[in-house]
């Protein structure tokens, strides 16, 4: 899935922060020193049909946490799972790195990568961690996941859309963005198109690429999210795309039984080795 359709070709030699050790089951400091070519200036404008030109950004001044399962060994490729975060910590809870190790899916995420920054360098950092993540460890192509909470939510549903080449499933909790003005269920508000994707990558997100969108009863979003599933989503045309609504939940992650359903549905897509 990894193919980047018609876009630069990657860098063959990427480096990395070599003084850390990274100790299976712990969270753990990491940097990278070099962007590939696909998250330059001219991929971002070109994917997301950006007027704007993005601000400077280096990689090699940003810093990521990483959680490798237990079980990991080479040889024996595992997910990818990157997490944008509403704040500039990439925290989630225990329950929920508990559910990604029992999926064999390894967590990064970056740290000032919260809603108070600008959104191309947040889309960038989550796109130079999945390549340099794969010159460390044996990734499944078919399971590189984006996810966020809230606004990381909004950018990994933007993500998931302007990068299907790279990402095959993104699960956007409580926030969803889209590509068209979407008008709500009730037809009482009308929420703005927030990007325009590149024609061909956008078909290959509705053909291949698996989506899920997490809201609850009581989520501030619940409106806005349930929009974009049926009036943005299935409306043009995407093949996979499943809406989860919480009982009971407010504008808060969700328990780790939703994360597991979720990361399901996108594994659907796929044969996971267990």
């Amino acid at each position: 899935m990894f193919r980047f359709l018609l876009i630069l070709p990657l860098l063959t030699a990427l480096s990395f922060a070599a003084d850390v050790v990274i100790k299976p089951g712990v969270r753990s400091p990491i940097s990278f020193k070099v962007s590939p070519e696909v998250s330059d200036n001219a991929q971002i404008k070109m994917r997301m049909h950006a007027a704007e030109t993005p601000p400077p950004y280096d990689v090699s001044l940003e810093k990521f946490d990483i959680i490798v399962p237990k079980k990991y060994k080479k040889g024996d490729p595992h997910g990818l799972f990157i997490w944008v975060s509403p704040s500039n910590a990439p925290s989630i809870s225990p329950e929920w790195e508990a559910v990604l190790a029992e999926k064999k899916l390894i967590f990064v995420g970056a740290h000032n990568s919260g809603n108070n920054r600008e959104v191309f360098a947040r889309m960038r950092m989550a796109v130079d961690a999945n390549d340099n993540m794969r010159e460390l460890y044996d990734i499944d192509d078919k399971r590189v996941y984006v996810s966020g909470f809230s606004g990381g939510g909004r950018v990994a549903s933007m993500l998931g859309v302007t990068y299907a080449d790279m990402f095959t499933g993104t699960i956007a909790f409580m926030g969803t963005n889209f590509y068209t003005d979407i008008v709500t269920l009730d037809k009482t508000e009308v929420f703005e198109a927030r990007y325009i994707p590149h024609e061909e990558i956008a078909a290959l997100a509705k053909a291949e690429c698996r989506y899920v969108l997490v809201t609850g009863e009581k989520d501030f979003n619940l409106k806005n999210t349930s929009a974009v599933f049926e009036n943005g989503f299935k409306k043009e045309g995407f093949k996979a795309v499943e809406l989860m609504n919480v009982p009971g939940q407010g504008h808060q992650p969700p328990k780790g039984e939703w994360l597991k359903k979720a990361i399901e549905f996108l594994d659907a897509g796929t044969t996971v080795k267990k």
